[in-house]
């Protein structure tokens, strides 16, 4: 949460402590086919402590805002649409950052495996301990989002560091479970070829990255960040031409065996 221009670090489950059944969301999207393999059902919570500055979704950051949703209700959604989910699908929650409210996506991805409903978890890996851990045993697959490998660029896009990052990615590897990471190039500070380069030798002997998806970055939020009042800083970056995404996958498949651009 902002307050007079400050970072208030808030965990969303401190903010549940009488809503042990309830989950804090955005809005949940049905039919997804860009959150995890197959068709998914996607919930995005509310709350972040990341400040992106190309975020696509700035109406997600505050941890009071959104609302509360019955896990039953949101599980029973779920079952309405597994005849959709076939093999692959399942259900996915993004966000905001879900590892801020472990605790209660915990009691969501046991009920949903009762259903017999494959989970994702889409995080930016803020924090690994306890609760964390024990969210990632009920998640299928892990997509880590990367936002760069470099702490001080990574500090300047996200207004955080990236050493939590990398801690998430390391359990999960000693866990065995699978895992994809997810990269969004932006030109001017995300596309640098050495850092690239880095990335990719600090997660070449992991076994459990089954691959590293390449996200484009756009400015389709801009207009949501203009009406909340906040300055979108990146309004004169452009998405990153068709060479630059080659070159940057030509990089990234050395080290993984599976790169895709989104």
């Amino acid at each position: 949460m902002i307050v007079n221009g400050s970072l208030i670090s808030q965990d969303v489950a401190t903010l549940n402590e009488s809503a042990q059944d309830q989950l804090r969301i955005h809005s949940i999207e049905t039919f997804g086919t860009h959150d995890g393999p197959g068709i998914r059902m996607v919930i995005f919570v509310q709350g972040c402590q990341f400040r992106c500055l190309y975020c696509a979704n700035p109406d997600t950051l505050d941890v009071k805002g959104g609302k509360l949703m019955n896990l039953e209700e949101i599980v029973q959604r779920a079952v309405r649409q597994k005849p959709f989910f076939g093999k692959l699908g399942g259900v996915t929650v993004s966000g905001g950052e879900p590892l801020l409210q472990r605790k209660i996506l915990k009691k969501l991805f046991l009920r949903l495996h009762e259903e017999g409903i494959n989970t994702v978890l889409d995080s930016n890996g803020r924090l690994i301990n306890r609760q964390a851990k024990e969210l990632l045993e009920e998640t299928d697959l892990l997509m880590l989002d990367v936002k760069h490998f470099n702490n001080d660029w990574h500090k300047k896009l996200t207004g955080l560091s990236n050493v939590n990052t990398f801690k998430v990615a390391e359990y999960r590897e000693g866990t065995g479970k699978p895992m994809w990471l997810r990269y969004v190039l932006v030109p001017g500070w995300s596309d640098q070829e050495e850092h690239l380069e880095q990335l990719g030798q600090h997660f070449k002997d992991y076994k459990t990255i089954q691959k590293i998806e390449i996200l484009p970055y756009h400015k389709l939020g801009m207009h949501k960040w203009e009406s909340l009042g906040m300055e979108y800083k990146l309004k004169d970056v452009e998405r990153p031409t068709e060479e630059s995404l080659e070159r940057t996958a030509a990089i990234l498949r050395k080290y993984f065996k599976e790169v895709q651009v989104n």
